[in-house]
């Protein structure tokens, strides 16, 4: 099943996102059969302020763990984390589902 993490940076935080990047980028690099898509979210100058996981796990409670480990989540970057079951409608310009 999929689901949607949607992450809120804490405000002032940008360099605390900067020092753990490549630990985070190493954690996905090791879930990659987990990952449907992920980047950052960006503000209005581009500069990231959050992050959008796509990502398959069993259930919700397995969707948290992976939230959990990410170091990211570890060194208390984020303000806020939401996780949401998630159907893909479309994909490279197709409709795959109802």
């Amino acid at each position: 099943m999929l689901f949607a993490i949607t992450n809120l940076d804490r405000p002032g935080s940008a360099d605390l996102r900067a020092a753990t990047r490549d630990v985070h980028l190493g954690y996905l690099d090791g879930v990659l059969a987990q990952l449907a898509f992920a980047g950052p979210l960006l503000d209005a100058d581009g500069k990231p302020v959050g992050s959008l996981l796509i990502v398959e796990a069993a259930d919700q409670a397995a969707a948290e763990a992976f939230a959990a480990a990410d170091p990211y989540a570890k060194a208390g970057l984020f303000e806020s984390v939401t996780i949401r079951p998630y159907r893909l409608v479309y994909k490279d310009g197709a409709r795959v589902a109802a």
